[in-house]
């Protein structure tokens, strides 16, 4: 599953940089007419170096991380549920404010080594802007520690297309979430028999008649107030507030699942009181357990019994919103 910062790349530390940096001034080499024009011109060269692979590395970095400005309100409160925006943004900027200084400090540099009149004042001015660009890398090294778990973070988090119809699937843990969105879609969730195996969302894709769809595989919830649930339950109440076209609400009459049939109607409740505006299918799974003769729409996720039907409805339920196009301006406006 592609990751929502695939394009980060790997954060180094301070010292990293600096190695990085360091070793490829060794190779630059200048020549001149004298000793002192060489040492001038190999120093400034060297300066220049140093100076634009730590600014660019550092710029690479904040630039790789998406927009908390801009980026829709999903992707932000992700972001803050599993690194925190603030803390983030402090780090990101403190990345910027280094790679602004560094290369003012080479500008400044340069400009000495070029003035420099003796050979031992053109080493002095290499040492101390080494030793200057040294101390500001050291400065922002927790912030680097920072970006890199954030990074790691994010890599978990996978690519969600905005622009897309989006089926997302709710209910208890265990209930048969993800073998349902491994039969309608492209995903392939890791499935176990014990609550939560999803830790964290999981998304999949089926196409009909040349239009592709999403559907989103959910953490379990449990029916609790948000502030006491955990960082998992609250990802998927993120997936149903901001990604849910349709919602497919699952229910285990068999209870196999380890919940009873009065706790999963009760948080069947409380969705529809809280997502009001989100069209919903109630489902029931596990009819190779079990049938019941409640009216609802059955299926086993296990054997793929009445699957296909699910998805002829969830596409008709969705055509509506292809042809308006209100609900995918609203997924793709930032």
């Amino acid at each position: 599953m592609a990751s929502q910062s695939k394009k980060i790349p790997t954060i180094m530390s301070a010292d990293e940089i600096l190695d990085k940096a360091f070793k490829r001034l060794t190779k630059i080499e200048k020549e001149g007419h004298d000793l002192m024009q060489v040492r001038q011109r190999t120093t400034v060269a060297r300066i220049t170096a140093a100076g634009d692979i730590i600014s660019t590395v550092l710029l690479k970095y904040v630039k790789a991380f998406p927009s908390m400005a801009k980026r829709e309100e999903f992707t932000m409160e992700l972001i803050d549920l599993l690194v925190g925006t603030d803390q983030l943004k402090k780090s990101l900027g403190a990345l910027s404010w280094c790679s602004q200084r560094v290369s003012k400090l080479r500008q400044e540099y340069i400009r000495k080594a070029k003035g420099a009149t003796r050979l031992n004042e053109v080493e002095r001015v290499r040492k101390e802007f080494y030793g200057r660009a040294s101390s500001l890398l050291k400065q922002i090294d927790s912030d680097l520690a920072f970006v890199s778990r954030a990074r790691d973070e994010l890599r978990r988090v996978p690519m969600i297309e905005m622009e897309l119809p989006t089926v997302v699937i709710s209910g208890f843990p265990n209930v048969g979430k993800s073998q349902l969105v491994e039969k309608l879609s492209s995903a392939k969730p890791r499935i176990a028999p014990y609550p939560f195996t999803t830790k964290g969302i999981t998304i999949g894709h089926f196409t009909v008649r040349y239009q592709r769809y999403q559907v989103v595989d959910t953490p379990g919830l449990l029916d609790r107030e948000f502030e006491e649930r955990n960082e998992i339950e609250r990802q998927a109440i993120l997936a149903l507030k901001y990604l849910a076209d349709v919602m497919v609400f699952v229910i285990d009459p068999s209870e196999t699942s380890g919940y009873s049939l009065e706790k999963q109607l009760t948080l069947l409740d409380s969705v529809k009181a809280n997502f009001p505006g989100i069209p919903l299918i109630e489902v029931e799974n596990k009819v190779d357990l079990m049938r019941t003769v409640s009216g609802r729409q059955t299926i086993s996720a296990l054997t793929g019994e009445g699957v296909e039907e699910l998805r002829s409805e969830l596409v008709e339920m969705l055509r509506p919103m292809l042809n308006s196009g209100q609900d995918l301006e609203r997924l793709s406006t930032p």
